[in-house]
């Protein structure tokens, strides 16, 4: 196996390219903490590293628990663990280096601007994280709980950068990404229903129904736009930033719009492609909205 190919199998393990969903906002996020100045090239840096570490150790650690479970699963049955491309060694020496890697980058604060926090809680933020691939085999709500633990990303971020202005913005913005996660989940979920049924694996499609499931992510999606009008309004954030916002709300309309309990086959166009718009388009227009502001 080529270095290429090998960098594939390992990307498409723990799904690198899905980093566009959180990281956006973790950046907007580290820009709205730095104000009225911007952050530092290294802190920016510290905090792409820290993210891309942390989803690293929750999608392998993923990987690994749901092992069994995706090798009788024909959907997922072809993914590199089931089909032995990759280790479970190897998966768990990926799992500790990024779990390192994460606890490393969170030291990175201390060193620079003498901020503890991030350091102390890196731990707990992995025990969170990987806590919930656990969450499906209880609860119908494991959603919501995958939504927090990605959405505490800005969250993280605004810690890592000024935690005394801690405020109403960040844990708006992160009740907005916990809900836009949790619907775009439940609508990939109704894919798995007949398995997870037979499973006895705990989703909302598989608890409630696909139906049902569907008009709870839209209604999910609906406040998810709400939140980020607040989030505009308690940051003090202008025309650019709502106009992403505007942009956001279309774009989960027509999400919503696609996939129906009767026609799930454009479940990955909605999760894959208009998600990952949804991220960029609001993270770079509201850190353009506060560039243009600072220069004011």
């Amino acid at each position: 196996m080529t270095a290429m190919s090998t960098a594939r199998v390992w990307g498409e393990m723990i799904k690198f390219s899905h980093s566009l969903f959180a990281l956006p906002f973790a950046v907007l996020a580290t820009f709205l903490a730095a104000r009225p100045e911007l952050p530092g090239l290294a802190q920016f840096g510290l905090i792409v590293w820290c993210m891309i570490a942390a989803r690293s150790a929750a999608m392998t650690f993923n990987r690994l628990i749901d092992h069994p479970i995706d090798a009788r699963n024909p959907r997922t049955a072809m993914r590199a663990l089931p089909a032995g491309t990759i280790s479970r060694g190897a998966a768990w020496a990926f799992f500790l280096a990024a779990c390192l890697a994460f606890v490393a980058g969170c030291a990175g604060f201390w060193w620079l601007d003498n901020n503890i926090w991030p350091v102390a809680l890196s731990a707990p933020v992995l025990g969170f994280l990987c806590f919930y691939s656990l969450t499906k085999r209880f609860t119908r709500w494991s959603h919501l709980v995958l939504g927090a633990a990605i959405a505490f990303a800005p969250v993280a971020a605004w810690i890592a950068i000024s935690p005394l202005t801690l405020g109403a913005p960040a844990w708006l913005l992160m009740a907005a990404v916990t809900l836009w996660i949790a619907g775009f989940d439940t609508i990939y979920a109704c894919q798995d229903v007949g398995f997870d049924t037979l499973a006895g694996l705990h989703s909302l499609p598989a608890r409630i129904g696909i139906g049902a499931a569907l008009w709870l992510a839209r209604a999910f999606h609906a406040i998810t736009v709400i939140l980020l009008l607040l989030v505009g309004i308690t940051a003090g954030l202008g025309a650019i930033y709502y106009a992403g916002v505007v942009v956001v709300g279309l774009l989960l309309a027509y999400e919503n719009s696609i996939v129906r309990a009767n026609d799930l086959s454009r479940v990955n166009l909605a999760f894959f492609t208009v998600n990952g718009i949804v991220g960029v388009v609001l993270g770079l227009l509201g850190v353009v909205d506060i560039l243009l502001a600072a220069r004011l």
